[in-house]
């Protein structure tokens, strides 16, 4: 398949805003320009206002079961995560509050964190094979700092970050307008619009290669292959000089 046709790939966009719907997100204001361009090359894409659900605080796969004395009577994260992990692209979306991210995303990082353990078919972190990228919005500082937070624990978790994979948009340093409001100028925002299709293109190349190769190479990565004592090359530290 040409690295120009993207139709059997899938996207998932977790929009971490604070607000319920159907209130008017900003965040999701600039997240669908990224999903309009997904859209138009054909790619799956599907959409999750993370705070619409109960994901329950923890880094267990199912906080109503998996842990010790946990008492939560609901947690919505265990039909969540698969709809996450089933997609070749991530963005997620997060405004910014007192300069970082939302305790929205924050809390969705950790149950994906909750994963970690868990291995795909080559024994690598099950994320590998996935590419992600962030969207931000806000009126005051903090876009590069959210953005770099974000994506280290993305790639943390195993997720390919390509180039540029991050967008956001920030009116005068608050308080002031948000996205959407009426003269913001956040939608025709020469800087945001180029970055938002930088990023999504990135991602969508990205996510070609990795799909076309059958997920991310393996070789020296296969933690199931570590633990069974295999070390890839690594020097063995009782006979270093």
């Amino acid at each position: 398949m040409s690295d120009g046709d993207f139709s059997d790939l899938t996207a998932v966009v977790v929009n971490c805003t604070l607000k319920p719907s159907p209130t008017l997100s900003h965040t999701q204001g600039l997240l669908d320009n990224a999903i309009a361009i997904l859209r138009a090359q054909g790619v799956t894409v599907d959409v999750i206002r993370a705070v619409d659900h109960v994901i329950a605080p923890g880094v267990y796969p199912d906080m109503r079961e998996d842990v010790p004395g946990g008492n939560q009577e609901r947690d919505d994260w265990p039909a969540l995560a698969p709809r996450i992990l089933a997609a070749d692209i991530l963005i997620l979306g997060t405004p910014i509050w007192l300069g970082d991210k939302s305790s929205v995303a924050t809390r969705v990082i950790e149950r994906l964190y909750g994963l970690s353990g868990d291995l795909n078919d080559r024994g690598q972190y099950l994320c590998y094979g996935r590419t992600a990228g962030v969207v931000v919005t806000g009126n005051e500082d903090g876009v590069k700092h959210v953005a770099m937070n974000v994506l280290y624990s993305l790639q943390h978790l195993g997720y390919t970050i390509p180039p540029n994979a991050d967008a956001g948009w920030i009116g005068p340093v608050g308080p002031g307008p948000s996205y959407l409001d009426e003269g913001s100028g956040g939608p025709e925002s020469d800087f945001t619009r180029r970055n938002t299709a930088f990023m999504t293109w990135n991602l969508l190349h990205t996510a070609r290669w990795l799909r076309d190769g059958g997920g991310f190479p393996e070789g020296g990565n296969s933690r199931r292959e570590w633990d069974a004592g295999a070390r890839f090359d690594h020097p063995n530290p009782e006979y270093r000089a």
